[in-house]
């Protein structure tokens, strides 16, 4: 049973959870996931990458977004609520090494899976350059926790609510153009932000890697539903990854593969919604 110290709600539907873990955090390393467990009996295992950690005090950070059934029902629990299961660190952690510069562009939610990336480059004294996008001003997480790490940090939403109206590819583009151009590029967020951050870079031959945690499902290899194409060979997001170089990624295919149960989601989200609604009116009914 895994405590929940503190919840935040980030944004309309993304939560922070910072949850008593301390087995976990012993060995956990940047890059690396867990899979989170509601119901130990029939509940799906949700694969979760570790946004922040605390090895002092036993703790790590889930940051999600509820986008289906359990998601939605794990947005529920509150603080002092426990999560019956956590599994983990699973995954192949970020290799960290002191190249120079390296720019980090996070998309979205794909901002906080960035941030133990972005302390682990500096930790090593890299010069470390942020790039963080959203749709707009209200979808922006984790700024507070990027400005004070990186060396310079570049906001830009798709409305210019916040920051520069512009796609993250456009100052990553313009960072690659420097005289003295990165060494090395992360990039999380949507899949088609990764594919389009992969092309900026490919000209300049810069290494690239992108994190592909989106598309996992059970978080240990046997669904067989996070393979993916990189370099021609079949990979397992899970097990191989979840991060590759961008440049060998088949982002075509992966993206066409994810929309393959978006019927089923939106249902699950539609009844559990619904669920929620009747219970409410289901409360009132009896006061």
């Amino acid at each position: 049973m895994h405590k929940i110290l503190e919840k935040k709600q980030l944004s309309a539907d993304v939560f922070y959870f910072k949850v008593d873990a301390s087995d976990i955090v012993r060995n956990r390393k940047a890059g690396q996931f867990v899979l989170v467990q509601i119901d130990t009996e029939f509940g799906e295992r949700i694969p979760l990458t570790i946004a922040d950690a605390s090895k002092e005090e036993g703790w790590i950070v889930l940051v999600f977004q509820a986008v289906g059934a359990s998601t939605l029902k794990l947005s529920q629990k509150n603080k002092g609520d426990f999560i019956p299961a956590i599994l983990g660190p699973l995954g192949k952690p970020t290799k960290i090494e002191k190249v120079g510069t390296v720019v980090c562009v996070g998309g979205g939610i794909g901002v906080a899976p960035l941030y133990p990336i972005v302390q682990a480059h500096k930790a090593v004294g890299n010069k470390v350059i942020v790039i963080m996008g959203a749709r707009t001003k209200d979808l922006l997480i984790f700024e507070d926790e990027m400005r004070s790490l990186a060396d310079e940090l570049f906001v830009v939403t798709d409305d210019g609510s916040a920051g520069k109206k512009a796609l993250v590819t456009e100052p990553l583009k313009e960072i690659c153009e420097r005289n003295e151009k990165p060494q090395e590029v992360v990039a999380i967020g949507p899949p088609i932000m990764m594919k389009f951050c992969s092309e900026t870079t490919r000209p300049f031959a810069i290494h690239t890697l992108v994190s592909l945690n989106t598309i996992m499902i059970d978080g240990t290899g046997m669904c067989g539903g996070c393979r993916v194409t990189v370099g021609g060979e079949t990979k397992f997001v899970c097990v191989d990854g979840p991060e590759f170089d961008g440049h060998l990624v088949d982002f075509d295919n992966m993206i066409l593969r994810m929309k393959s149960y978006k019927k089923q989601e939106s249902e699950d989200m539609h009844i559990c919604r619904m669920e929620a609604a009747a219970e409410v009116l289901d409360k009132k009914a009896r006061t």
